[in-house]
Protein backbone atom coordinates (compact mmCIF):
# COMPACT_ATOMS: atom_id res chain seq x y z
CA UNK A 1 0.00 0.00 0.00
CA UNK A 2 3.04 2.50 -1.04
CA UNK A 3 4.69 3.32 -4.17
CA UNK A 4 7.02 5.84 -5.80
CA UNK A 5 5.92 8.25 -8.33
CA UNK A 6 7.98 9.42 -11.23
CA UNK A 7 7.31 12.52 -13.37
CA UNK A 8 9.04 13.29 -16.46
CA UNK A 9 9.56 16.28 -18.05
CA UNK A 10 5.58 16.99 -17.72
CA UNK A 11 3.93 19.35 -19.87
CA UNK A 12 0.02 20.89 -19.31
CA UNK A 13 -1.54 22.94 -21.66
CA UNK A 14 -5.22 24.66 -22.06
CA UNK A 15 -5.02 25.85 -25.83
CA UNK A 16 -2.24 28.31 -26.29
CA UNK A 17 -1.88 28.68 -22.41
CA UNK A 18 1.19 26.54 -21.02
CA UNK A 19 0.10 26.23 -17.49
CA UNK A 20 3.32 23.30 -16.13
CA UNK A 21 6.19 24.05 -19.19
CA UNK A 22 8.24 21.30 -18.18
CA UNK A 23 8.45 19.89 -14.63
CA UNK A 24 10.16 16.83 -13.26
CA UNK A 25 10.32 15.11 -10.02
CA UNK A 26 10.28 11.79 -7.64
CA UNK A 27 7.79 11.46 -4.88
CA UNK A 28 9.20 8.68 -2.43
CA UNK A 29 7.54 5.25 -1.22
CA UNK A 30 5.55 6.32 2.04
CA UNK A 31 6.86 10.22 1.56
CA UNK A 32 3.76 12.48 2.77
CA UNK A 33 5.14 15.33 -0.06
CA UNK A 34 3.36 18.39 -0.50
CA UNK A 35 2.76 20.87 -3.29
CA UNK A 36 3.04 24.38 -2.26
CA UNK A 37 2.47 27.77 -3.53
CA UNK A 38 0.13 30.70 -4.71
CA UNK A 39 -3.09 30.49 -6.30
CA UNK A 40 -2.71 29.63 -9.82
CA UNK A 41 1.08 27.81 -9.85
CA UNK A 42 -0.25 24.65 -11.29
CA UNK A 43 0.03 22.47 -7.82
CA UNK A 44 -3.86 21.59 -8.21
CA UNK A 45 -3.43 21.06 -12.29
CA UNK A 46 -0.35 18.28 -11.40
CA UNK A 47 -2.41 16.50 -8.52
CA UNK A 48 -5.39 16.13 -10.95
CA UNK A 49 -2.74 15.24 -13.62
CA UNK A 50 -1.44 12.18 -11.28
CA UNK A 51 -4.89 10.81 -10.60
CA UNK A 52 -6.12 10.89 -14.21
CA UNK A 53 -8.45 13.78 -14.22
CA UNK A 54 -6.59 16.23 -16.36
CA UNK A 55 -4.80 15.70 -19.67
CA UNK A 56 -1.30 15.21 -20.08
CA UNK A 57 0.44 17.10 -23.07
CA UNK A 58 3.79 15.80 -22.55
CA UNK A 59 5.46 13.76 -20.17
CA UNK A 60 5.49 10.82 -18.34
CA UNK A 61 4.20 9.95 -15.02
CA UNK A 62 4.91 6.68 -13.27
CA UNK A 63 3.63 4.49 -10.61
CA UNK A 64 6.16 2.04 -9.54
CA UNK A 65 7.25 1.18 -13.05
CA UNK A 66 4.09 1.20 -14.46
CA UNK A 67 4.25 4.24 -16.61
CA UNK A 68 -0.26 5.72 -16.07
CA UNK A 69 -0.48 8.56 -18.69
CA UNK A 70 -3.54 6.58 -20.42
CA UNK A 71 -4.32 4.84 -17.51
CA UNK A 72 -8.02 5.10 -16.46
CA UNK A 73 -8.42 6.65 -13.06
CA UNK A 74 -10.21 4.34 -12.27
CA UNK A 75 -7.59 1.74 -12.00
CA UNK A 76 -4.94 3.85 -10.55
CA UNK A 77 -6.01 2.82 -7.08
CA UNK A 78 -5.62 6.02 -5.30
CA UNK A 79 -7.37 7.93 -2.51
CA UNK A 80 -8.70 11.34 -2.61
CA UNK A 81 -9.84 13.97 -0.65
CA UNK A 82 -10.97 17.04 -1.80
CA UNK A 83 -11.49 20.50 -0.45
CA UNK A 84 -15.38 20.20 0.23
CA UNK A 85 -14.98 16.59 1.71
CA UNK A 86 -17.73 15.09 -1.28
CA UNK A 87 -19.28 12.90 1.44
CA UNK A 88 -22.66 11.60 0.18
CA UNK A 89 -25.31 13.46 2.33
CA UNK A 90 -27.84 10.91 2.10
CA UNK A 91 -25.40 7.89 3.70
CA UNK A 92 -24.82 7.58 6.93
CA UNK A 93 -21.04 7.57 7.92
CA UNK A 94 -20.93 4.37 8.33
CA UNK A 95 -22.20 3.92 4.70
CA UNK A 96 -19.99 6.88 3.42
CA UNK A 97 -16.39 4.76 4.57
CA UNK A 98 -18.25 1.69 3.29
CA UNK A 99 -19.16 3.08 -0.05
CA UNK A 100 -15.85 2.25 -2.31
CA UNK A 101 -15.80 -1.27 -0.97
CA UNK A 102 -19.05 -2.04 -1.77
CA UNK A 103 -17.88 -0.73 -5.05
CA UNK A 104 -15.64 -2.87 -5.44
CA UNK A 105 -18.04 -5.41 -4.85
CA UNK A 106 -15.74 -7.15 -1.87
CA UNK A 107 -17.11 -9.99 0.43
CA UNK A 108 -19.54 -8.46 3.24
CA UNK A 109 -17.71 -9.54 6.16
CA UNK A 110 -14.26 -8.00 4.38
CA UNK A 111 -16.43 -4.86 3.89
CA UNK A 112 -17.65 -4.32 7.45
CA UNK A 113 -14.27 -5.45 8.79
CA UNK A 114 -12.45 -2.30 6.78
CA UNK A 115 -15.32 0.03 7.32
CA UNK A 116 -14.56 -0.77 11.29
CA UNK A 117 -10.93 -0.56 11.30
CA UNK A 118 -11.52 2.75 9.85
CA UNK A 119 -13.49 4.55 11.77
CA UNK A 120 -11.77 3.71 14.60
CA UNK A 121 -8.51 5.11 12.69
CA UNK A 122 -10.08 8.27 12.20
CA UNK A 123 -12.26 8.44 15.45
CA UNK A 124 -15.38 8.45 14.20
CA UNK A 125 -17.12 5.07 15.71
CA UNK A 126 -19.44 6.42 18.05
CA UNK A 127 -20.78 8.67 14.65
CA UNK A 128 -21.07 6.03 12.58
CA UNK A 129 -24.62 5.88 12.64
CA UNK A 130 -24.37 10.17 11.97
CA UNK A 131 -26.05 11.72 8.92
CA UNK A 132 -23.59 14.05 7.39
CA UNK A 133 -25.55 17.12 8.41
CA UNK A 134 -24.91 16.18 12.22
CA UNK A 135 -21.37 16.44 12.25
CA UNK A 136 -18.95 19.41 12.32
CA UNK A 137 -16.48 20.08 9.40
CA UNK A 138 -13.71 18.75 11.38
CA UNK A 139 -15.56 15.61 11.41
CA UNK A 140 -16.76 15.04 8.14
CA UNK A 141 -13.09 16.01 7.16
CA UNK A 142 -12.44 12.86 9.04
CA UNK A 143 -15.00 10.70 7.30
CA UNK A 144 -13.82 11.68 3.85
CA UNK A 145 -9.97 10.67 5.06
CA UNK A 146 -11.72 7.25 6.38
CA UNK A 147 -13.45 6.49 3.02
CA UNK A 148 -10.33 7.09 0.86
CA UNK A 149 -7.93 5.22 2.65
CA UNK A 150 -10.78 2.36 3.24
CA UNK A 151 -10.08 1.09 -0.66
CA UNK A 152 -6.29 0.21 0.74
CA UNK A 153 -4.79 2.43 -2.19
CA UNK A 154 -1.12 2.93 -3.69
CA UNK A 155 -1.29 6.47 -3.13
CA UNK A 156 -3.38 9.67 -1.22
CA UNK A 157 -3.99 12.30 -3.06
CA UNK A 158 -5.31 15.59 -0.69
CA UNK A 159 -6.39 18.92 -2.36
CA UNK A 160 -6.59 21.87 -0.01
CA UNK A 161 -8.18 19.51 3.08
CA UNK A 162 -8.36 21.57 5.47
CA UNK A 163 -9.17 25.02 3.70
CA UNK A 164 -13.19 24.92 4.38
CA UNK A 165 -12.33 24.41 8.56
CA UNK A 166 -11.65 27.14 11.20
CA UNK A 167 -8.50 27.94 12.58
CA UNK A 168 -8.27 25.78 15.47
CA UNK A 169 -9.60 22.72 13.38
CA UNK A 170 -7.34 23.57 10.89
CA UNK A 171 -4.30 22.72 13.56
CA UNK A 172 -5.95 19.82 14.77
CA UNK A 173 -6.69 17.78 11.49
CA UNK A 174 -3.11 18.85 10.39
CA UNK A 175 -2.28 16.54 13.51
CA UNK A 176 -4.47 13.84 12.72
CA UNK A 177 -3.97 13.49 9.35
CA UNK A 178 0.13 13.37 9.62
CA UNK A 179 -0.63 10.95 12.31
CA UNK A 180 -2.93 8.12 10.05
CA UNK A 181 -0.85 8.93 7.15
CA UNK A 182 2.71 7.81 9.52
CA UNK A 183 0.93 5.09 10.72
CA UNK A 184 0.04 3.36 7.70
CA UNK A 185 2.88 4.22 5.51
CA UNK A 186 1.19 5.31 2.54
CA UNK A 187 2.68 7.75 0.25
CA UNK A 188 0.51 10.96 0.30
CA UNK A 189 0.81 14.15 -2.30
CA UNK A 190 -0.97 17.00 -0.69
CA UNK A 191 -1.52 20.47 -2.04
CA UNK A 192 -1.59 23.55 -0.02
CA UNK A 193 -1.13 27.70 -0.07
CA UNK A 194 -1.04 27.84 3.52
CA UNK A 195 3.00 27.57 4.14
CA UNK A 196 2.67 27.03 8.15
CA UNK A 197 0.39 23.51 7.49
CA UNK A 198 2.75 22.52 4.72
CA UNK A 199 5.71 22.84 7.49
CA UNK A 200 4.05 21.01 9.87
CA UNK A 201 2.75 18.32 8.04
CA UNK A 202 5.50 17.25 5.00
CA UNK A 203 8.47 15.28 4.62
CA UNK A 204 9.26 17.06 1.66
CA UNK A 205 7.85 20.32 0.06
CA UNK A 206 7.98 21.46 -3.18
CA UNK A 207 7.79 25.23 -3.79
CA UNK A 208 5.63 26.04 -6.83
CA UNK A 209 5.49 29.27 -8.84
CA UNK A 210 3.83 29.57 -12.40
CA UNK A 211 4.33 26.22 -13.25
CA UNK A 212 7.90 25.58 -11.75
CA UNK A 213 9.29 24.10 -9.27
CA UNK A 214 11.48 26.64 -7.63
CA UNK A 215 12.70 24.58 -4.43
CA UNK A 216 12.30 21.12 -3.40
CA UNK A 217 13.00 20.01 0.28
CA UNK A 218 12.13 19.50 4.23
CA UNK A 219 10.76 22.27 6.16
CA UNK A 220 13.65 23.08 7.54
CA UNK A 221 16.03 23.43 4.32
CA UNK A 222 13.18 25.22 2.32
CA UNK A 223 12.83 28.04 5.40
CA UNK A 224 16.40 28.29 6.49
CA UNK A 225 18.22 27.74 3.34
CA UNK A 226 15.72 28.96 0.50
CA UNK A 227 17.31 28.33 -3.14
CA UNK A 228 15.79 31.54 -4.19
CA UNK A 229 14.13 35.26 -2.68
CA UNK A 230 10.80 33.48 -4.08
CA UNK A 231 10.80 30.84 -1.46
CA UNK A 232 12.57 32.94 1.09
CA UNK A 233 9.32 35.34 0.54
CA UNK A 234 6.65 32.23 0.44
CA UNK A 235 8.03 30.37 2.89
CA UNK A 236 7.68 32.30 5.98
CA UNK A 237 8.18 35.63 6.97
CA UNK A 238 11.41 37.33 5.84
CA UNK A 239 12.81 41.03 5.58
CA UNK A 240 14.32 42.24 2.20
CA UNK A 241 17.01 44.71 2.30
CA UNK A 242 19.10 46.29 -0.21
CA UNK A 243 22.67 45.55 -0.19
CA UNK A 244 26.55 45.03 -1.76
CA UNK A 245 28.37 41.94 -1.32
CA UNK A 246 32.30 43.55 -1.03
CA UNK A 247 35.44 41.31 -1.18
CA UNK A 248 39.20 43.18 0.82
CA UNK A 249 41.26 40.64 0.62
CA UNK A 250 40.29 37.26 2.77
CA UNK A 251 37.46 38.66 4.05
CA UNK A 252 33.97 38.81 1.85
CA UNK A 253 30.68 40.26 3.11
CA UNK A 254 27.58 42.37 2.54
CA UNK A 255 27.22 46.13 2.71
CA UNK A 256 24.01 46.36 4.39
CA UNK A 257 21.60 49.09 6.15
CA UNK A 258 25.10 51.59 6.20
CA UNK A 259 26.77 48.74 7.84
CA UNK A 260 29.45 46.49 6.91
CA UNK A 261 28.90 42.78 7.77
CA UNK A 262 31.46 40.05 7.26
CA UNK A 263 29.99 36.60 6.94
CA UNK A 264 32.17 33.25 6.73
CA UNK A 265 29.88 31.35 4.37
CA UNK A 266 29.27 33.53 0.67
CA UNK A 267 30.05 31.62 -2.37
CA UNK A 268 33.85 32.62 -2.72
CA UNK A 269 33.30 32.44 -6.82
CA UNK A 270 30.66 35.49 -6.38
CA UNK A 271 32.53 38.94 -7.06
CA UNK A 272 31.26 42.11 -5.35
CA UNK A 273 28.04 42.87 -6.86
CA UNK A 274 24.54 44.53 -5.45
CA UNK A 275 22.57 42.07 -3.32
CA UNK A 276 18.94 40.91 -1.78
CA UNK A 277 19.54 40.39 1.72
CA UNK A 278 16.98 37.80 3.37
CA UNK A 279 17.16 38.49 6.94
CA UNK A 280 14.24 37.11 9.54
CA UNK A 281 12.77 38.78 12.01
CA UNK A 282 13.91 36.15 14.59
CA UNK A 283 17.86 36.94 12.69
CA UNK A 284 18.11 40.36 14.15
CA UNK A 285 18.57 40.97 17.91
CA UNK A 286 18.44 44.07 19.90
CA UNK A 287 22.18 44.56 21.56
CA UNK A 288 22.89 45.71 24.78
CA UNK A 289 25.26 48.60 25.14
CA UNK A 290 24.49 50.28 21.58
CA UNK A 291 27.39 47.24 19.81
CA UNK A 292 25.05 46.04 17.11
CA UNK A 293 25.71 46.51 13.81
CA UNK A 294 22.83 48.55 12.65
CA UNK A 295 20.47 51.28 14.47
CA UNK A 296 16.65 51.79 13.94
CA UNK A 297 13.97 53.56 15.76
CA UNK A 298 10.85 51.64 17.16
CA UNK A 299 7.93 52.68 15.66
CA UNK A 300 5.24 50.07 17.40
CA UNK A 301 5.30 46.63 18.48
CA UNK A 302 2.96 44.12 18.94
CA UNK A 303 2.73 41.48 21.90
CA UNK A 304 1.92 38.10 21.04
CA UNK A 305 3.00 36.59 25.00
CA UNK A 306 5.95 34.22 24.17
CA UNK A 307 7.32 36.66 21.50
CA UNK A 308 7.15 40.72 21.38
CA UNK A 309 6.91 41.78 17.19
CA UNK A 310 8.68 45.21 16.91
CA UNK A 311 8.69 47.27 13.49
CA UNK A 312 11.52 49.08 13.13
CA UNK A 313 12.51 51.46 10.40
CA UNK A 314 16.27 51.35 9.71
CA UNK A 315 18.71 54.56 9.43
CA UNK A 316 17.79 53.89 5.48
CA UNK A 317 14.45 54.21 5.77
CA UNK A 318 13.87 50.68 5.23
CA UNK A 319 11.02 49.38 7.23
CA UNK A 320 12.07 46.05 9.30
CA UNK A 321 9.89 43.57 11.78
CA UNK A 322 12.29 42.21 14.73
CA UNK A 323 11.31 39.32 16.94
CA UNK A 324 12.53 39.08 20.34
CA UNK A 325 11.29 36.77 23.37
CA UNK A 326 9.22 38.88 25.55
CA UNK A 327 11.12 39.83 28.65
CA UNK A 328 9.56 40.75 32.16
CA UNK A 329 10.55 44.76 32.04
CA UNK A 330 8.37 46.78 29.84
CA UNK A 331 7.96 46.73 25.66
CA UNK A 332 10.57 49.03 24.54
CA UNK A 333 8.48 52.59 23.60
CA UNK A 334 7.65 53.80 20.34
CA UNK A 335 10.59 56.63 19.00
CA UNK A 336 13.31 54.65 21.17
CA UNK A 337 16.49 54.39 19.15
CA UNK A 338 17.89 50.75 18.97
CA UNK A 339 21.29 48.92 17.83
CA UNK A 340 20.34 45.72 15.76
CA UNK A 341 23.02 42.47 16.01
CA UNK A 342 22.42 40.33 12.80
CA UNK A 343 22.81 36.67 13.40
CA UNK A 344 25.26 36.40 9.86
CA UNK A 345 24.88 32.37 9.91
CA UNK A 346 21.55 32.27 9.48
CA UNK A 347 20.61 35.11 6.93
CA UNK A 348 20.59 34.49 3.46
CA UNK A 349 21.78 36.51 0.31
CA UNK A 350 21.14 36.25 -3.43
CA UNK A 351 21.81 38.01 -6.14
CA UNK A 352 20.40 41.36 -6.76
CA UNK A 353 17.26 39.90 -9.00
CA UNK A 354 16.50 37.64 -6.04
CA UNK A 355 17.48 34.46 -8.86
CA UNK A 356 20.02 32.92 -7.14
CA UNK A 357 21.57 32.28 -3.74
CA UNK A 358 24.89 33.67 -3.12
CA UNK A 359 25.71 31.21 0.03
CA UNK A 360 28.54 28.46 -0.59
CA UNK A 361 26.83 25.11 -1.21
CA UNK A 362 27.05 24.05 2.48
CA UNK A 363 25.30 26.84 3.51
CA UNK A 364 27.14 27.26 7.06
CA UNK A 365 28.89 29.87 9.11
Amino acid sequence: MSINITIKNAVKKYGDTVIIPDLSLEIKKGEFFTLLGPSGCGKTTLLRMIAGFNSIEGGDFYFNDTRINNLDPAKRNIGMVFQNYAIFPHMTVRGNVAYGLKNRKLPKDEINTRTEEFLKLVRMTEYADRMPERLSGGQQQRVALARALAIHPDVLLMDEPLSNLDAKLRVEMREVIREIQRKIGITTVYVTHDQEEAMAVSDRIAVMSGGVIQQIGTPRQLYQRPANLFVATFIGHTNVLKGRLYKNGNESGILVANAKVPMQNLDKQAAEQPVAVSIRPEEFFIAENNDGVVTGVVEHSTFLGLNTHYHIRLQTGEKIEVIQESSIEDIIEPNSKVSLGIKTGKINVFTEDGATSLLDKGGKS
